[in-house]
Formats: C-alpha cells, sequence, structure tokens
C-alpha cells in the first residue's frame, strides 16, 4: 500500500510538467486570423494586408 501511494505521488507530480513539455513547441500551434488579415510571426499578431 505504502508503496502504491509513493508512486502514485510521483505520478501525479511529473505528469503535468510532461505534458507541459510536449504542448511548448510553438510550431504546431495554429494561428487564424480575421478576413484581411494575416499572422505575423515577428510580433506574434494578426496584421492588416498591405497592398
Amino acid at each position: 500500500m505504502k508503496t502504491k501511494t509513493i508512486l502514485a505521488v510521483i505520478a501525479l507530480t511529473f505528469l503535468p510538467n510532461l505534458v507541459m513539455a510536449a504542448c511548448a513547441s510553438e510550431e504546431h500551434a495554429a494561428m487564424s486570423c480575421a478576413e484581411g488579415k494575416v499572422f505575423d510571426t515577428k510580433t506574434n499578431s494578426c496584421v492588416s494586408v498591405s497592398g
């Protein structure tokens, strides 16, 4: 019983860190902007299309 409790505590302690590490990459993030705007990677925001 004590071993199972310790293992559960360890798992619950480190599981959130592992999940966040898996989602940390910004390459997989999808960004959608309103019509007439495009995503600017330098400012990380939507900007109006000029031209």
